[in-house]
């Protein structure tokens, strides 16, 4: 039976694409007159190609960014503090979050595993407004470890008091956040993302709002409903 959800933050309940395009068009636009000698689109299209969807930490697509262009008086270093105090101002949400965490909090303890700054995520989760949702949240850099390892997922589960096996984890990568999950023992759910075609799961969502089905019909006998 099912005692936990524990979800992925970027790319399963933040929007992490739209995010990132919302704050890369308000960055050139706030910061026009550092970096307005790069054409507009030029400057949004290369910053996305370098951040890979959020696996290149800024430090580097910035640093990157003032090699190519003629970005003028302002360091990459400035420009990455902006980023650190400016994105949150920027998450946008999937469709259905709080219906979903609204469902799911009335009768299975929630958790969230996400690989990050500690800080910098905190803040972005807190921008969502879905915080007091979660029981436990656990961030790589503060946990001292990180997913795909099996011991984050367990760490999770310990903290929620439950057993692996009564977890079920949903995430948008096949090897960190599935495969992971599964390496500990529990239900992985893929939320599809269109960078991946085939992933071994043991659920597949495309809509929140699915897993609602999901959990209710794995613990159907066990007299817990949503």
């Amino acid at each position: 039976m099912m005692k936990a959800i524990i979800f992925d933050l970027d790319g399963t309940l933040l929007d992490r694409d739209a995010s990132v395009e919302k704050f890369i068009r308000a960055q050139y636009k706030r910061l026009i007159a550092y970096v307005g000698n790069v054409p507009h689109e030029t400057y949004i299209s290369r910053f996305i190609e370098l951040d890979c969807r959020g696996y290149v930490w800024k430090d580097k697509v910035y640093q990157q960014m003032v090699e190519e262009f003629p970005i003028q008086n302002i360091t990459w270093e400035a420009l990455l503090q902006d980023y650190i105090n400016e994105f949150k101002h920027y998450c946008v949400p999937f469709l259905n979050l709080t219906q979903l965490l609204e469902s799911l909090k009335k009768d299975f303890r929630l958790g969230m595993i996400t690989n990050g700054f500690g800080q910098f995520q905190l803040d972005n989760i807190k921008a969502l407004g879905i915080e007091h949702y979660f029981d436990e949240i656990l961030i790589s850099e503060w946990e001292g470890m990180k997913k795909p390892d099996p011991e984050i997922f367990k760490k999770a589960a310990s903290r929620l008091k439950v057993l692996p096996q009564e977890c079920m984890y949903v995430g948008d990568h096949p090897k960190n956040d599935v495969k992971g999950a599964q390496n500990a023992g529990m239900i992985g759910v893929w939320k599809k993302d269109a960078a991946w075609r085939q992933v071994d799961a043991d659920y597949i969502i495309d809509d929140l709002l699915e897993l609602i089905k999901i959990v209710k019909k794995r613990n159907e006998g066990h007299g817990l409903y949503i």
